[in-house]
């Protein structure tokens, strides 16, 4: 999630990298909603797309999905932080850019790959996937935030925030770099499933009663 993104999903209570978009499913019936529809849910339950037609939150999604599946494996460029202390403020990964660093929260991590097993997605989800993906996850964030490539997910997205005669200036789409950076982190970690499927099974396991910060792993806090 960028800093431009993170306060529209402050205000929601959303989690990040991924955001998880909100979901009453019973917990069996999470793997029978498809990739596409969970970032449409992320894109309706993110502030200033109260209202909009479903269809073109539809089309957004799959425009990102495709932005972001399409784009080639990026190194990440940004300092990396491990941290513990992600479950209590509902984080698995952050981008911040000044200075542009990567904290991954080892503790949401582990609940993930208990997730994972506990559910049987190992095939979707390999052993490790899931810290890789996060960090793909956020290198699209940088690669983003850095770099011409956001005028070219505007431009994939084909929203208009301004018209002037024939001059058109794309807008942004709130939420549309969060797929798009779930699709890329599916594709380059090679995952049978988005990283948005397991974001809502791990918002439900957090929910779940026993899972809090007394039972979190606390390995030691690592930079690289």
């Amino acid at each position: 999630m960028t800093d431009a993104d993170r306060g529209a999903a402050d205000r929601t209570g959303a989690d990040t990298a991924g955001a998880a978009p909100a979901t009453t499913a019973h917990p069996t019936a999470l793997e029978s909603v498809d990739d596409i529809e969970w970032a449409v849910r992320l894109l309706a339950d993110t502030p200033t797309h109260e209202g909009r037609d479903p269809e073109l939150l539809r089309r957004w999604a799959r425009a990102a999905d495709e932005f972001g599946s399409r784009l080639a494996p990026l190194p990440c460029a940004a300092r990396i932080v491990e941290r513990d202390d992600g479950l209590g403020q509902g984080l698995l990964a952050r981008y911040t850019s000044r200075p542009p660093t990567v904290e991954l929260y080892t503790d949401t991590l582990a609940l993930a790959e208990r997730v994972v097993d506990d559910r049987g997605w190992r095939a979707w989800y390999p052993p490790g996937s899931v810290r890789a993906a996060a960090l793909a996850h956020e290198s699209v964030h940088v690669h983003l935030h850095h770099g011409p490539a956001r005028a070219g997910l505007k431009r994939a997205l084909g929203h208009t925030a301004l018209r002037l005669g024939r001059l058109r200036v794309p807008g942004h789409v709130v939420g549309a770099e969060e797929i798009a950076a779930h699709a890329h982190a599916r594709t380059v970690c090679g995952l049978g499933r988005s990283p948005l499927l397991l974001t809502a099974a791990l918002a439900e396991a957090v929910a779940a009663p026993g899972t809090g910060p007394d039972r979190r792993p606390r390995p030691a806090r690592r930079e690289n």
